[in-house]
């Protein structure tokens, strides 16, 4: 019953929000099947949770649904091996180990650091905008430029190496969508001598000698990145440049810890923003109503973009295990049980939003669970926020022309589109 929520076809065709709404009235928490998903073996199942106050509860009380015992994907890693390595993983780990890594990364996101973010960060949505303007271009490729440029210059990446965060990122979230399972865009022979070197451990096969699909998110599917990323601290100890990832280093990441904060930066850092822009532009293109009173009032953006991110939530669901058995509306729980919380279900309870499938840019207060809650909010939100304000505020004056059917990606993770083909007419 319900397994059509965790089948990855599901979301190809749109988030089911109609289901999502009769099971928030009905059974608030629901046991989901994980049925075999082409290769991928079946799962033992989960409990999905799906009102606003019970996805908070859970992201609030690591002691209870915790992020380490399991990790935070649906699919359990596939062998002791893999847990351990992903369980090192800031985003996998629970206080007070989750606390000492998040201040270390707070701390290298200083007032000055972030003000020179934004300053080019606008610049950038700029010339990507100015780019586009007369043309037909496909607006999903357009904006993943700005989230994967500004990951690099945060990361001190060069830039004749930054198309490996697509890559990289591309195989790790769209691993259940076949066209960008093996996705590899990066020119090759433009890269610097380093990543030329961490391509040589590329895997040449995604799946094992019996058959099995090689786990995305292990070390064995992520070498490359991974060699990467270590000949990337041996070179910032020897020549610290002042990036954020320079001071991190300095700040007591071990070369270890750096190499899973690169993961989550070119993976977390990456995606929600190439999600969440072109959704929020297509949510708009489907609002014409509220996209034409934002253009007579720029001033509401900010609002705007708040609810872009609740109405569109880049991040569907994440996974805790529970440490000891609880309850949860009512719904008795196991100690070892996967619980999986729906941001979109979340994101659209009546009883915390007012008509919540209308889009609404001057919603307030807007609560939203978009970048989680607890502990484990999201430490990128207010760098998130700006890039959304800063590409559509480059695109407001001009205007957009929806020209072919959007494509959404198979994943019932990422709430992403494939392929978004606009044309963007200059404004007069």
């Amino acid at each position: 019953m319900h397994e059509e929520i965790f089948l990855p076809a599901t979301y190809a065709a749109g988030v089911p929000y109609d289901t999502f709404r009769e099971l928030r009235a009905e059974t608030p928490v629901t046991w989901v099947p994980e049925p075999a998903v082409g290769p991928w073996p079946a799962g033992p199942g989960y409990w999905a949770v799906f009102r606003h106050a019970d996805v908070k509860h859970v992201l609030r009380s690591p002691d209870l649904f915790s992020s380490n015992l399991g990790a935070t994907q649906i699919r359990d890693p596939d062998t002791p091996e893999d847990l351990a390595f992903v369980r090192a993983m800031m985003l996998n780990q629970d206080p007070p180990d989750h606390s000492r890594l998040r201040r270390i990364v707070a701390a290298a996101f200083t007032p000055r650091a972030v003000r020179a973010l934004e300053e080019t960060i606008n610049d950038r949505a700029r010339g990507l905008i100015a780019s586009a303007l007369g043309e037909d271009t496909d607006f999903v490729d357009l904006a993943a430029d700005l989230p994967v440029w500004t990951l690099a210059h945060i990361m001190g990446v060069p830039e004749s190496d930054r198309r490996l965060l697509y890559d990289w990122a591309s195989r790790v979230i769209g691993y259940q969508d076949d066209e960008y399972a093996g996705l590899s865009t990066a020119d090759a022979a433009a890269m610097t001598p380093m990543a030329q070197e961490a391509m040589k451990y590329r895997p040449t096969t995604w799946a094992h000698p019996d058959g099995r699909p090689v786990n995305p998110r292990s070390y064995t599917a992520l070498a490359d990145m991974f060699a990467y990323a270590h000949a990337l601290a041996a070179e910032k100890r020897l020549r610290p440049s002042g990036d954020i990832m320079s001071r991190m280093l300095e700040g007591g990441l071990t070369t270890h810890e750096f190499e899973n904060m690169f993961f989550l930066f070119a993976v977390a850092g990456n995606e929600t923003l190439r999600n969440g822009i072109p959704g929020g532009l297509l949510t708009l293109l489907d609002h014409p109503a509220e996209l034409s009173r934002l253009q007579a009032d720029p001033s509401l953006l900010p609002s705007a973009v708040e609810e872009m991110l609740r109405y569109w939530p880049p991040v569907m669901d994440f996974r805790r295990t529970a440490t000891k058995p609880a309850t949860l509306s009512g719904q008795e729980i196991a100690a070892g049980d996967k619980v999986v919380v729906y941001h979109a279900s979340a994101n659209r309870d009546e009883t915390v939003f007012p008509s919540p499938d209308r889009f609404d840019i001057t919603r307030t207060p807007n609560d939203h669970v978009s970048f989680g809650f607890g502990p484990h909010f999201c430490l990128g939100a207010h760098l998130a926020r700006t890039q959304m304000r800063a590409i559509f505020r480059e695109l407001l004056p001009h205007t957009v022309t929806l020209t072919g059917t959007p494509v959404r990606l198979a994943s019932n993770f990422q709430n992403g589109l494939k392929h978004l083909p606009v044309h963007l007419t200059p404004a007069r």
